[in-house]
């Protein structure tokens, strides 16, 4: 449906490098990276306000690299919410129907479908500096949605939102978009939306896509060690991969590590947290990795603590609190790590 082929735009010192992304009809789309990545100039590229400097981007087979953006179907929402001041909310929503000529009675329909489906109708004759962030961000969205976006581009909506506004408006996305069936790309810094959102996710990191692929596919195997790291796969190592009868054995410093890929050479190796499995005396299960070590660290945050373990490697291992206190842990005790072969993930190095 959106297909970007090989777009670069240089901008003071920044440039994006040849992205490559196909994004399906319907599809919610997250693209996820660190600050300065180029996610929002990406987007600003996609909706026409930036002319690339190379490459191509068609929509339904259509080239629209250098249509002018009001013409490309393509509706943009901000993390800062770009009401107007002196026009109340009613009138916010139903200003691109105005520019359109549209009569009317057809903007009022629609401003009202649109902001009854958000749940701020009741407030059409407010203004914005009178409503709450979250009531503004559904203005912002509602403007955008009144226009009938082949293509809807979300940036940050809902990071300068608190913690309960933001679930709120995630599960209202999420339902605006079973019934709209719009095309929707959001680029954020928090997870929780990826899982409750995206059907697929792109990474980037210095002006480039570097993994695309399902939530699942990207926090489970990731192919960098970039993603690794930057998805919370905080037992990233470096190793030397060798293959013995058709699994493959990662030495990592002093130890070997098993697993299923079938990978040799210098590899990135990575372990979620929550994948180990920490006891104080030798585990009995069919997990094939097992190692003794001593406890460095213990950090308490909320529900889960981090635990480091020095195995010859230190490994991050997440535990409750619970769990804590029924193993007795504490700095400088030994325990034994174990964990399956099917949870070491592998990419080459």
């Amino acid at each position: 449906m959106l297909r970007i082929t090989g777009l670069t735009k240089t901008l003071g010192s920044f440039s994006l490098k040849g992205v490559n992304l196909h994004i399906e009809e319907g599809e919610y789309f997250i693209i996820l990276g660190p600050t300065g990545a180029g996610k929002t100039i990406l987007l600003e590229t996609i909706a026409g306000i930036y002319s690339p400097d190379g490459g191509t981007i068609a929509l339904h087979g259509s080239d629209i690299t250098r249509t002018d953006p009001k013409h490309r179907g393509i509706g943009m929402v901000y993390q800062v919410y770009m009401l107007f001041p002196h026009l109340t909310i009613e009138e916010n929503i139903g200003f691109g129907l105005r520019q359109r000529h549209i009569d009317p009675v057809t903007i009022r329909n629609r401003v009202r479908q649109t902001a009854e489906m958000l749940g701020i109708w009741h407030l059409r004759e407010r203004y914005p500096e009178t409503l709450s962030g979250g009531e503004q961000q559904r203005a912002a969205i509602a403007r955008a949605l009144a226009l009938g976006p082949r293509v809807l581009l979300l940036d940050e909506p809902l990071s300068a939102l608190d913690v309960t506004t933001r679930e709120r408006l995630r599960r209202e996305l999420r339902t605006i978009h079973r019934m709209m069936k719009t095309t929707i790309i959001h680029i954020t810094h928090h997870f929780e939306d990826i899982f409750a959102l995206a059907d697929r996710v792109a990474i980037m990191q210095n002006g480039t896509i570097v993994q695309v692929g399902t939530p699942e596919e990207i926090f489970q195997r990731p192919e960098t060690e970039f993603v690794a790291s930057f998805t919370g796969m905080e037992n990233v190592f470096c190793g030397r991969s060798r293959l013995r009868d058709g699994a493959a054995l990662i030495d990592v410093g002093p130890i070997s590590i098993q697993t299923v890929a079938g990978i040799e050479g210098d590899v990135y190796v990575g372990i979620r947290p929550e994948e180990v499995i920490v006891s104080r005396e030798p585990f009995e299960s069919s997990a094939i990795n097992t190692f003794r070590g001593t406890v460095t660290e213990i950090q308490q945050n909320g529900m889960f603590s981090r635990i480091v373990v020095d195995a010859g490697v230190p490994f991050v291992c997440a535990l409750t609190r619970q769990s804590i206190r029924r193993l007795e842990l504490a700095e400088g005790e030994t325990v034994y790590l174990t964990f399956k072969a099917s949870a070491v993930h592998a990419c080459p190095g």
